[in-house]
């Protein structure tokens, strides 16, 4: 597939229930050649596994790379189903900030601790990016505020609200990954897992950290 000049109009995915039942048959195909033959599996293997052609795959993701970024974003998102969304739709208005972030916590990191394809994927990625540099750099294009435009959006809404005061949204959900997240995908990437007491202990000390360091001057102690 060739570049586009800087003329050229950007070409749109393709879009409609059949385009849809066409996306994830290739995000399904994708992740499991992924999870079992790393990231130099063939386009034309993905492609008919899912039972569509190499240039649908194409149409819909542009780049083999940019297909497993879609297929990693996609194992993080859909387990979380409403369960985070819901969780987030509170954080905004909860009267009591601190549960409401420490349930939407607890949502985040239960899923993906429970969900096997969001550790396995971003261990393919820890494994592959010596060999296939783009990867991270996709990686890092698509940024944390991409992969959670839902809790994105409620930290904005609650620092409009002055509940919270955080300059910078893409470093502050960062922050959350840090506290709550990488240390189950470090301890993945070495084969083993957090128990139960510290992943609770995890997420109680970096909501209090996390609001701690973000509540509006004259909430601070």
């Amino acid at each position: 597939m060739t570049s586009t000049d800087a003329t050229s109009p950007v070409r749109q995915p393709p879009a409609g229930p059949r385009a849809e039942a066409k996306r994830r048959a290739i995000v399904g195909a994708a992740r499991e050649l992924f999870l079992r033959d790393g990231f130099d599996v063939s386009v034309d293997a993905i492609a008919a596994a899912a039972g569509v052609s190499k240039v649908t795959v194409y149409n819909h993701f542009g780049s083999k790379e940019a297909l497993f970024i879609g297929v990693v974003k996609d194992s993080l998102d859909a387990p979380l189903g409403g369960t985070l969304v819901a969780a987030i739709d509170c954080l905004a208005d909860s009267d009591d900030l601190r549960a409401a972030l420490t349930d939407a916590a607890h949502a985040w990191v239960h899923n993906i601790r429970t969900d096997p394809d969001v550790l396995a994927l971003r261990n393919v990625v820890a494994r592959e990016v010596h060999r296939f540099p783009e990867l991270g750099a996709v990686w890092h294009q698509a940024g944390p505020e991409r992969h959670h435009p839902a809790m994105a959006g409620a930290l904005q809404h609650l620092v409009d609200k002055g509940r919270l005061d955080i300059p910078d949204i893409e470093v502050a959900i960062l922050q959350l990954y840090a506290l709550m997240v990488y240390p189950h995908l470090v301890f993945s990437a070495h084969g083993t897992s957090l128990d139960d007491d510290l992943t609770e202990r995890l997420i109680t000390s970096g909501v209090d950290m996390f609001l701690g360091h973000y509540a509006p001057d004259a909430d601070k102690p």
